[in-house]
């Protein structure tokens, strides 16, 4: 799922794009990205953009009259920026928003059909979608403090609530501990002052430095490699390959349709974390620590 780095790079070449210009046309290929009936989608149309903006993962077009069309890419969507007279992709287009400087499509790949376009009027409807997620970049450490701890979870799933911080998710939360040189399953209310600054600017340091480096990657094109796998990360998606600080093989948690990637040596003092399937499957067999795997 794209996070706040490709969300934000994304915001930012679209609004070089459409911000001043009429919505000319909105062409929906599959009716089931379409979330809301009213205000009905035709009432965009010849609507201008005035900003673009991001909510948690969510992509916003602000339009005349308090008009504001939500897209949420989730797993598998994408926008693609078409010009000169390209097509679109065939099967994968779920919506094209036609201006006079190009043509925005969002596109699905698979068949689960979870991307969601809605069409809302007025401040109040908007703020709906806002799950009320921390900000961290222009967030304060007592801030950032304050809502670390205000529920007891793994720092794995509190990084990735949107009720707690706004924008992180499997991905960049992998990164986030990794150089904070955390375990994903240290509880919240467990974690020290210093290891609570280290987080902090761990999370700041990793999204930061994505979101530069998404930037100088697109060099002012629209984003084209928009993925949660990249062969530059330190522990996501590198299950068994040496962690770069360490040369450890990375390890990984597998929970439902997600997992989390960490190096033992580390994040967890050398301890494999017990992945639910797979221990139960080896059972006393099972590896407890680095050097016994």
């Amino acid at each position: 799922m794209p996070e706040l780095p490709d969300v934000e790079v994304y915001r930012e070449a679209l609004a070089a794009r459409v911000v001043g210009q009429p919505l000319r046309a909105v062409l929906l290929r599959n009716p089931f990205v379409l979330r809301t009936a009213v205000p009905p989608l035709p009432t965009a149309i010849g609507k201008t953009v005035r900003d673009v903006l991001r909510i948690g993962k969510r992509i916003v077009l602000a339009l005349d009259d308090e008009l504001f069309l939500v897209l949420h890419l989730m797993i598998a969507g994408r926008l693609q920026w078409l010009t000169g007279g390209r097509k679109p992709p065939g099967k994968i287009t779920l919506v094209l928003f036609e201006f006079p400087t190009g043509t925005l499509a969002f596109t699905e790949a698979g068949t689960k059909r979870r991307a969601s376009l809605h069409l809302v009027h007025g401040e109040a409807a908007l703020a709906a979608f806002d799950a009320g997620g921390l900000d961290v970049m222009s967030a304060s450490d007592e801030d950032f403090r304050a809502r670390l701890l205000r529920e007891n979870h793994t720092l794995k799933r509190a990084l990735t609530e949107p009720r707690l911080f706004s924008g992180i998710g499997n991905a960049y939360s992998d990164e986030i501990l990794h150089r904070a040189r955390l375990s994903p399953l240290t509880l919240t209310q467990k974690l020290d002052d210093g290891k609570i600054a280290r987080l902090f600017k761990a999370t700041r340091d990793v999204l930061a430095e994505w979101t530069a480096r998404l930037r100088a990657e697109a060099a002012g094109e629209f984003p084209q490699r928009v993925t949660a796998f990249r062969p530059e990360m330190a522990v996501h998606g590198r299950f068994g390959q040496p962690c770069p600080a360490c040369g450890a093989p990375v390890q990984r948690i597998v929970y439902a349709e997600n997992e989390s990637n960490y190096c033992a040596r580390c994040q967890t003092g050398g301890v494999i974390l017990a992945d639910r399937a797979l221990s139960r499957l080896l059972h006393k067999s099972f590896p407890r620590a680095l050097d016994d795997a």
